[in-house]
């Protein structure tokens, strides 16, 4: 395919210039193109069909600044529909452009998107990934990090370096083989392997300087598995979590659940040579490891011997680690009031919301679901049919607020739930593993975790000081954990676990966050550019 950049920067001048009635005139632009092509990739030894970003695997770094607008035109150069989605970027009051199947029309083979995201009132560490297909398996994620402005005081000293670091377990096969065989209604095996930036065992280094200090932003990009990361001999300072300055606290190795990012500081403060850099699978049968090398500038010599051990099936262990990661109440967060002003447990919730997965067998192929409903993708994207009013697609209340008991179903799954409510929802699991939840368009704080049933009790035990907002939650094994989320976000926002095969064979809902008020203070009106797809094809989206 042939792009045309000429045409392109002429189209981008056009989106910039009609973005100017909603957003302010004074942040920033920040404009990229992006060819979405396949490309042969190694990651463990042999050869794969991998998804590359501008030739890049994994795809490039966003590097941003509170309130910037980013303007990234996705051509689509693969032979199947694609589509980005940008985990923890909250998209306020523009669900249209988030990304997934149930907001926005996939880009045909061929064609191009143009992505119009404003990351309002926002800093820290997230990332993007492919949303459809299975094809996360492929590759296609990136690091996104946020800065805070510069009149905005940081509660640390300026790094020496900043690093994105992207872990998550990985197949040797494509990503399309996975999706047969998850669309034969089975389970996927084991992963193969743990990958570092898209690299195998000992396949990249972070140089480093004696005596400096860097900050590592650490995202799980897998599929399944939590990981355990450390660095041989080095501690880590906690210090910020998906958008949340913390409490410093120093670990000697940190749990990071697949679709949840960290970021740490390390000193580089031992004997100048090289050190291995390690992630390791968490709660699992098999232990598979991967290493990168620390590397010191004056380096006396190479990594060697067998890399440092880690938890492997501690559930404890990580619990606890979990209950120490807190805000830090006096750090300024996107804007310069700090983070604790906003005194969330004096705030009486509005409702209680119970969220229970279930595996079961539907038609004799595995599905997997919450309270009892598993996902349908719909032949139009939820948001499009509730802008145009299209019956038929979707029906509020397709899903219970409560587990019902019940078998597993198909359905199109949608809740409902008023703009400006105070929520408490509680991810109650039953099962034998750790699960990880992401919610779409918000953050939430996590006010308690513990082991059996949650029950109203249970809020004797709750955190309502100082919990950390973010957009991703583990659940233990026979474990609860219960988060409050102020709904005021206007839009239609994907719930799901992060377990790629479970979410792909239905464990996800959306939540569709309502107001009958029409103003743009509320929710930005359709893209003038957004794709039409399914039953919405044919109609218009706003005049230019």
């Amino acid at each position: 395919m042939t792009l045309n950049l000429a045409a392109v920067g002429a189209l981008l001048l056009c989106v910039s210039t009609s973005l100017f009635h909603i957003t302010s005139a004074e942040d920033p632009y920040k404009f990229f193109n992006w060819n979405v092509t396949y490309g042969d990739i190694y990651p463990l030894g042999v050869r794969q069909r991998g998804i590359l970003i501008n030739g890049q695997f994994p795809g490039p770094d966003i590097h941003s600044v509170t309130n910037d607008n980013l303007i990234i035109n996705v051509f689509n150069s693969l032979n199947e529909p694609f589509l980005i989605s940008w985990n923890g970027i909250q998209q306020r009051r523009n669900s249209f452009e988030d990304g997934v199947s149930g907001t926005t029309c996939p880009i045909p083979p061929g064609r191009n998107f143009t992505y119009i995201l404003q990351v309002k009132d926002q800093i820290g560490s997230f990332y993007y990934f492919p949303s459809l297909a299975f094809q996360k398996a492929a590759g296609g994620f990136g690091g996104i990090r946020i800065l805070s402005r510069p009149r905005i005081p940081v509660p640390f000293p300026e790094p020496a370096g900043d690093y994105t670091v992207l872990i998550g377990d990985w197949y040797k096969s494509n990503h399309t083989t996975l999706k047969a065989h998850l669309d034969k209604g089975k389970k996927l095996p084991i992963p193969d392997g743990v990958l570092i930036n898209g690299r195998g065992p000992n396949g990249l280094s972070f140089n480093v300087e004696q005596g400096k200090t860097y900050r590592l932003r650490i995202s799980n990009v897998g599929l399944q598995h939590s990981l355990n990361f450390r660095i041989q001999n080095h501690k880590l300072k906690l210090v910020e979590v998906e958008g949340t300055h913390t409490l410093q606290t120093t670990y000697s190795s940190l749990d990071v659940h697949v679709g949840q990012s960290y970021s740490v500081l390390v000193t580089a403060d031992q004997p100048s040579q090289d050190y291995y850099v390690v992630a390791s699978t968490r709660f699992s049968s098999k232990i598979p490891t991967t290493t990168a090398v620390l590397r010191y500038s004056n380096s006396a010599g190479a990594v060697s011997g067998p890399p440092p051990g880690g938890p492997t099936i501690q559930v404890d262990w990580s619990l606890n680690q979990a209950r120490s990661i807190r805000t830090n109440l006096t750090a300024s967060g996107p804007r310069p009031n700090p983070q604790g002003s906003y005194h969330y447990g004096l705030i009486n919730t509005t409702k209680t919301i119970i969220l229970a997965s279930s595996p079961g067998q539907v038609n004799g192929k595995q599905r997997y679901g919450i309270n009892s409903v598993s996902y349908v993708v719909p032949d139009t994207p939820l948001k499009l049919a509730d802008y145009f009013k299209i019956s038929g697609v979707f029906r509020v209340g397709s899903i219970s607020e409560r587990p019902t008991g019940g078998g597993l179903y198909l359905d199109t799954s949608v809740m409902q739930a008023d703009y400006r409510s105070f929520v408490e929802i509680v991810f109650q699991n039953n099962e034998n593993i750790v699960q990880s939840y992401h919610l779409d368009g918000y953050s939430f704080f996590v006010v308690g975790m513990d082991g059996g049933q949650w029950t109203t009790s249970s809020r004797n035990g709750y955190n309502l000081r100082d919990a950390v907002a973010r957009c991703a939650i583990q659940v233990y094994p026979y474990s609860w954990t219960a988060i409050y989320v102020a709904l005021d976000n206007v839009g239609m926002w994907n719930l799901r676990t992060e377990f790629w095969a479970r979410q792909y064979l239905g464990q996800q809902f959306y939540l569709r966050v309502y107001t009958a008020s029409t103003s743009i203070r509320d929710e930005f009106p359709i893209p003038k550019n957004a794709r039409l797809c399914g039953r919405a094809s044919g109609r218009h989206t706003r005049p230019l």
